[in-house]
């Protein structure tokens, strides 16, 4: 296994626990800034909070968008990210209509994407797959239609779904979006060791609620 140098960089540091208070987005905040993470990644109730605390830092804020389930209505999405970026989420990871996938609808599929990608502006927008949902194929067909309606990275994902991120789903998943976009592996990392090979596999971010556990291993 090849160890990844500065592996905090490649790392959202992610708390959607929903009991989660004031002090634990403070917490939260300051370990990001400790140790250098990507961002933090928080419900949207608590962006405000967590962009005045990053403020002046490297550090991104990113907020989820129809989350954990992914059925809101495409307009509503569209209005959640652009009310996320207004109020300082400067990346968005939003959960995809996965019936719509599972009933064959591309284009409600990708239309579901697309408005988000829309509200986002130029906020980066993370497309939640739900890999433990899907077989092969549909896995496929979710990365190919992510890219095409305009998707910034896809993700593994949530954390509230079956299962968790892959070497072989990351391998697959980088393999259909080839160099075109980012793909982020979240749910159930929890070691230094598998972050290393999620990375290794192909991907380009990470999501974790383990982050100080992983990078002080």
């Amino acid at each position: 296994m090849e160890k990844i140098e500065n592996l905090a960089g490649y790392i959202d540091h992610t708390l959607l626990d929903v009991s989660a208070g004031h002090a634990d987005i403070e917490r939260l905040c300051n370990e990001a800034l400790e140790y250098g993470f990507a961002s933090v990644c928080v419900h949207p109730c608590h962006i405000v909070q967590a962009a005045g605390i990053l403020e002046g830092s490297s550090i991104k804020v990113c907020s989820v968008i129809g989350f954990p389930c992914g059925s809101n209505m495409p307009d509503v999405k569209m209005l959640e990210a652009m009310r996320a970026v207004a109020k300082g989420a400067q990346e968005l990871d939003m959960v995809v209509n996965i019936s719509a996938l599972k009933a064959g609808d591309r284009k409600a599929f990708m239309q579901d994407i697309f408005m988000t990608v829309e509200g986002a502006g130029d906020a980066p927008v993370k497309a939640i797959i739900e890999t433990g949902l899907l077989d092969g194929e549909e896995k496929k067909l979710a990365c190919e239609l992510a890219v095409t309606a305009g998707a910034s990275f896809v993700k593994t994902c949530t954390g509230f779904g079956p299962g968790g991120a892959t070497v072989d789903d990351i391998r697959l998943m980088r393999s259909i979006v080839g160099d075109s976009i980012g793909v982020k592996a979240s749910g159930g990392i929890r070691t230094f060791e598998q972050a290393c090979e999620l990375l290794n596999a192909g991907a380009s971010r990470l999501g974790t609620s383990s982050s100080v556990k992983i990078v002080g291993s």
